[in-house]
């Protein structure tokens, strides 16, 4: 192969492992999931954490409200090529058939609308509140979400930054694990209405740093697949006030995900109007 043909992610690193990583993935706790270091060979790494599109570029959508503090990339076009490349590769054939081996779930569909996935990047002061993902496709109303991926494309990243990956339990009564944004880290993870999870305690990198990561979402088709919006939840130690936001935020949200789905919205939409809510917020302090 030509340079420009070999693949940068190393499926064959994967598959050696797949094995012992199935059995890990399906007895971790909370919810099944496995961390994988070293998913793309090294060059395609440093390509990508210096490929992503600048802040200013007008492809990035704000997600700026009480539960997130984050700005997403849907928009393909706008990429580089190496990140174009990787994006290909995590939604081929041969990706797909290792999750379905590592996940044990059939008939998995990618999503070329990325749907809530692609670019994401998030800085000093950033957060996600603890969620559930939603867990229907918006205009592909048959189709199920699954599985989760998330590769960090952080090319240093110190613990005193915050920005760990939170897996709760069930009740949201403690968190069960941490996986820092580990730069060629790969993260799996089984999503339903319980696999609570989010980086909620603001980051403290400084200016300049973004915690970046690409995000992309897994399928079945389902006849009459569970609907439910994004769920965000408090902490037991968040307290009355910051809990009562959270949820009159996500009831809010909750509203704009039906709209989405009976009038086809884009998320530049939301990206839109939050923005505005945000400055207006800002604005009255």
């Amino acid at each position: 192969m030509t340079e420009s043909q070999t693949e940068v992610v190393q499926f064959a690193r994967l598959e050696s492992t797949l094995a012992a990583d199935r059995e890990r993935y399906a007895s971790a706790a909370p919810f099944p999931h496995v961390v994988l270091d070293g998913l793309l060979d090294q060059g395609a790494f440093e390509r990508a954490c210096s490929g992503f599109p600048p802040i200013e570029d007008a492809s990035w959508k704000s997600y700026l409200h009480v539960n997130e503090r984050k700005y997403a990339s849907q928009e393909p076009d706008a990429w580089d090529a190496t990140l174009r490349r990787i994006t290909r590769e995590l939604t081929s054939d041969r990706f797909v058939a290792y999750l379905e081996q590592l996940t044990g779930f059939s008939g998995l569909l990618v999503d070329p609308e990325m749907d809530g996935g692609g670019l994401h990047q998030s800085f000093r002061g950033g957060y996600l509140n603890l969620h559930a993902d939603f867990t229907s496709h918006h205009t592909h109303l048959d189709w199920r979400r699954r599985v989760n991926i998330l590769l960090y494309l952080n090319r240093e990243w110190h613990a005193d930054w915050g920005g760990e990956l939170e897996f709760w339990n069930e009740d949201r009564s403690r968190c069960v694990e941490r996986v820092a944004p580990i730069g060629n880290r790969l993260v799996v993870f089984t999503t339903d209405e319980t696999s609570y999870h989010g980086h909620p305690d603001p980051m403290t990198c400084p200016d300049h740093v973004g915690r970046q990561s690409l995000a992309l979402y897994y399928f079945q088709r389902e006849s009459d697949p569970l609907t439910q919006a994004t769920d965000y939840r408090a902490r037991p130690d968040d307290g009355g006030v910051k809990a009562a936001s959270i949820y009159l935020d996500k009831k809010m949200l909750g509203v704009y995900d039906v709209v989405k789905r009976r009038l086809n919205l884009r998320d530049g939409f939301a990206s839109n109007l939050l923005g505005r809510v945000n400055r207006l917020r800002h604005r009255q302090r």
